[in-house]
């Protein structure tokens, strides 16, 4: 692609985002033909990855598995260092992607995507970016991920603080230094639970505030074998085609027994097998574990039980055990020695589940009428997920019907892929979809791949636009929420069901039936003629 094509104000498709998604995206819409621009807010590719560089930053998915299938030499050639990787080695796998396929010049770097309004007159949507630059194209796609829109509680007092803050999905992308400083981190999920541990080796004193407790197993992490990579590549093939299937889009192993069904001693025994192995295959022990109130009571007993033996003060031990939820129904965290730090005299647990904190003063903050004074505060508080980020663009579509307006009660999608009423809109891994519920780049290359071979037959058959019936929209909308109350996932106050953001409407947002189960309804739907989407042929006006 020449630079003036990079430069063009009229173009096939408009991508936004630079991660996995998108890097995917440009890669197959310029081997197929398509004029396509790339924009990224960040100043590099990788998405996520480029983000949230906070210390112990690691995937929950093994590496082997946590990669591109696309291209064979691209499985064989790259090296993973460690078993679940950490932030720079995914980092630079990224970068390693976008150079090896030369996809980094057709990419605007620092660009934000303001606005994005669908014309039926000329069929084509008008794009603004923060620059001011104003474009059009066929078609719009959000590759913008699932949590990429970072949530700081709005506290008192917040701007008076002296000390520094900062936020685990926006890290400053030079080393921090919090030798001797006091510390406050805010929020027990995934990102406090990774970053907590690494910062009490540093730090003077670590404080933290935990509103809910999560559960958490050990990722047993290690160096990656060349006998483990070896295991993968000499197979890898197979390997993906099963994943593709596979209930989560990972393999692992699978127990076909329900947890009440065998005796006491092998119940537990299959648990302490699987805290042994580590991983959030956990609740994978037994089949009932995500829909059974019994059975998941005894896996989440049997994670508070680990919880109190490994936490010497008893108190400490009985705020870090998680309860009121099953476990699984809030992301379930894999750390690395999470619950072994609370054992160390530089770290303090504040329980603020009763009593948010009440403000932030110059010097620190105060919580349970008590006033803590740090040098800096951490935020692991979290995203607006699955529609956040969507929301951060002005998208309108037919009869300038504004997105945030339409999804005003939820999202609502048909096959998490596109929205009636948004011709040629196009959400990768949106929300309806299996995304956060698996491993992300199955997820990714089954929709990207879903995107492209739909933008191939629109061109081959002379159709202009696509988008879903209102019914089958709305028959998929509710399917995914029958689904997800089929399983124990409602109970809990997560970000799955938007819970985390104040106002924000409660329902289920991912596909919870399974990644295989998805991609067999999705691969019907095609073999149907498109069943559910709605075509529009070119007319002479859009040719124009």
């Amino acid at each position: 692609m020449s630079d003036e094509l990079k430069a063009a104000s009229s173009v096939d498709a408009v991508i936004v985002g630079a991660g996995f998604s998108g890097l995917y995206l440009l890669h197959r819409l310029r081997k197929l033909g398509f004029s396509t621009r790339l924009f990224e807010r960040g100043g590099g590719v990788g998405g996520t990855w480029y983000w949230n560089r906070y210390p112990g930053a690691r995937c929950d998915v093994e590496s082997m598995q946590y990669s591109y299938s696309f291209d064979e030499d691209l499985q064989q050639e790259w090296p993973w260092p460690e078993k679940f990787s950490a932030q720079p080695d995914i980092l630079a796998y990224a970068n390693h992607v976008a150079d090896r396929f030369e996809l980094r010049r057709h990419i605007d770097f620092d660009t934000e995507v303001n606005a994005a309004h669908f014309e039926s007159g000329s069929r084509r949507w008008k794009i603004e970016t923060d620059s001011g630059e104003r474009l059009t194209a066929k078609y719009f796609i959000m590759a913008t991920g699932c949590i990429s829109t970072a949530q700081t509680p709005k506290l008192n007092g917040l701007t008076s603080y002296r000390g520094n803050t900062y936020h685990t999905g926006s890290w400053p992308h030079e080393k921090v230094d919090f030798t001797g400083q006091r510390i406050a981190v805010i929020g027990t999920g995934s990102s406090g639970i990774q970053t907590i541990p690494v910062l009490a080796e540093e730090a003077a004193h670590v404080t933290v505030f935990q509103r809910t407790p999560n559960y958490s197993i050990p990722s047993r992490n290690e160096p990656m074998t060349l006998e483990y990579a070896d295991s993968w590549k000499n197979g890898y093939q197979e390997k993906r085609a099963e994943m593709r299937y596979a209930p989560n889009g990972v393999l692992r192993e699978f127990n076909n027994k329900s947890a009440l069904s065998v005796s006491e001693s092998e119940r537990q025994a299959t648990y302490e097998t699987r805290w042994k192995n580590g991983g959030s295959g956990f609740v994978a022990a037994f089949n009932n574990i995500l829909t059974d109130q019994a059975s998941n009571d005894s896996a989440s007993e049997f994670v508070r039980n680990q919880i109190r033996r490994i936490v010497k003060n008893s108190e400490t031990a009985e705020l870090l055990a998680p309860k009121g939820y099953p476990i699984g129904t809030k992301r379930l965290c894999v750390d690395s020695d999470y619950f072994e730090t609370y054992n160390r005299d530089n770290v303090d647990l504040v329980d603020i589940s009763d009593a948010p904190i009440d403000r932030v003063t110059p010097e620190g903050l105060v919580a349970n009428s008590q006033h803590y004074t740090f040098d800096s505060i951490v935020f692991a508080t979290g995203f607006d997920a699955m529609t956040g980020t969507l929301f951060n663009v002005d998208i309108r579509g037919t009869d300038s019907v504004a997105l945030k307006k339409k999804w005003y009660a939820g999202p609502r999608t048909y096959l998490g892929l596109m929205t009636a009423g948004f011709p040629n809109l196009f959400m990768i891994t949106g929300p309806g979809s299996p995304s956060v519920k698996s491993n992300m780049i199955t997820s990714i290359e089954q929709h990207v791949d879903l995107v492209t071979d739909s933008l191939v037959h629109m061109r081959d058959q002379g159709l202009d636009l696509m988008e879903p019936e209102l019914d089958a929209e709305n028959d998929w909308v509710e399917h995914v929420q029958v689904v997800a109350h089929k399983t124990l996932f409602p109970q809990a106050n997560s970000w799955y069901m938007g819970a985390n953001i104040p106002g924000k409407p409660r329902l289920f947002m991912p596909y919870i039936a399974g990644v295989g189960v998805y991609r067999e309804i999705c691969e019907k739907m095609v073999a149907d003629g498109y069943a559910g989407f709605h075509f529009e042929a070119k007319t002479a006006i859009a040719a124009e």
